[in-house]
């Protein structure tokens, strides 16, 4: 689990020291906003275990106890408890806390609920806490979840919460050659901006259809705050450094490299059988994070990144050195990048700089133009000062 203080003077994992900051009040607990406009609705509910609503209610338990009429709870990656290894299909079912229906958005099936699950509520609460990852899926089912909405003049409330990494914008924006599973807009790999803002950016884009939305804003946050998460948002993510480092580690797994899944620092870690000059090693084992991590029980040698300064990874932002040091390391040539690289990444060309010999700074500053054109793109769809 991460440290569960967000707004004070915090210890992060490698002990460097966060700003200190007023507490953060996240959209879920402005009951007040939200909650008149849920009475005597039908309400369906897209959240995993990290909508809170305080530390020890989640948001569904306490609208169940104040009698919202909550008539379906909707799964993204990862599970409603949020206990389900990546990529593995989630499994309709029932609530054992509270009887209501659960229905998944990620069992290799649906993408969108049914015609008539989609009459069957008048409003969606939308809640999760994202990590500010093009390729995180979170808010991939909420655009969807959105579009269905359009599609039958349904509400959308989205309890908005921080992006730990929303201090920053970095990476090449996704060529929609590209679009999959892992990256549904043409934003840069770290896009700076909370669940919010991205459905107020895509509507307003014309990205997805326009709906009915109102997003309940985090109250003493703005996109200079080090948000601290209270809860680990996927089992793979279980640190707020791995979180820092998940930017630039992610890309390995569009490598024959493991990221270090299977083990304690999945995405604070990363190797491979046959790297040579390495110091440390790790060998991949099952887990509750992945059952049949990359390189399952082989030794790998590598790096280890826990001791790197959070500091330090916010003035890199997206780090390709560590792919090109590792892609010279082998030297398998094309071996090396899997055909998912180019949708982890978003374009083409860095597969292929990386090849020619470009170094990771000339990488870099191939996408610089992109992410200053980007930054005054979203300008306007900002919640939150910069």
């Amino acid at each position: 689990m991460l440290c569960a203080c967000n707004s004070h003077a915090a210890t992060p994992d490698n002990g460097s020291v966060a700003e200190p900051s007023r507490e953060v009040i996240v959209g879920a607990q402005d009951t007040a906003t939200y909650m008149p406009l849920l009475r005597e609705r039908r309400v369906a509910v897209l959240a995993n275990h990290t909508a809170m609503y305080d530390t020890e209610r989640h948001i569904v338990d306490m609208m169940h106890a104040e009698g919202i009429n909550i008539v379906g709870i909707f799964a993204p990656e990862h599970g409603f408890r949020g206990a389900v290894e990546a990529g593995a299909k989630i499994e309709d079912g029932i609530d054992s806390k509270t009887g209501i229906a659960i229905l998944s958005l990620y069992n290799g099936n649906t993408q969108r609920p049914s015609d008539d699950v989609m009459r069957s509520f008048d409003v969606l609460v939308v809640d999760m806490q994202d990590v500010g990852l093009r390729f995180y899926t979170y808010y991939i089912s909420m655009l969807r979840m959105i579009d269905a909405c359009a599609d039958f003049s349904r509400k959308v409330i989205i309890l908005d919460r921080p992006n730990p990494n929303g201090h920053y914008v970095d990476g090449p924006i996704l060529d929609m050659r590209y679009k999959s599973g892992v990256g549904a807009l043409p934003i840069p790999v770290v896009h700076g901006l909370t669940m919010g803002e991205i459905a107020t950016m895509a509507v307003g884009e014309g990205w997805i259809k326009p709906v009915n939305l109102t997003v309940v804003r985090c109250r003493n946050y703005d996109h200079t705050t080090h948000y601290i998460l209270p809860i680990a948002p996927s089992p793979n993510l279980p640190t707020q450094h791995s979180i820092y480092l998940y930017p630039s580690t992610c890309l390995f797994e569009g490598t024959v490299l493991s990221m270090g899944r299977g083990t304690d620092a999945p995405f604070e870690i990363y190797g491979h059988p046959d790297m040579r000059g390495c110091d440390f090693s790790f060998t991949p084992q099952p887990n509750a994070g992945s059952k049949t991590p990359p390189h399952n029980g082989v030794k790998c040698y590598g790096y280890d990144l826990r001791d790197v300064a959070n500091e330090d990874i916010w003035r890199e932002g997206v780090n390709i050195e560590y792919l090109v040091d590792a892609y010279h390391n082998l030297n398998i040539g094309e071996k090396f990048f899997k055909p998912v690289f180019e949708k982890l990444i978003g374009v083409d060309y860095v597969r292929q700089m990386i090849i020619d010999g470009y170094s990771a700074a000339e990488i870099k500053a191939r996408w610089s133009d992109d992410v200053e054109r980007f930054k005054q793109q979203r300008r306007p769809y900002l919640l939150y000062q910069e």
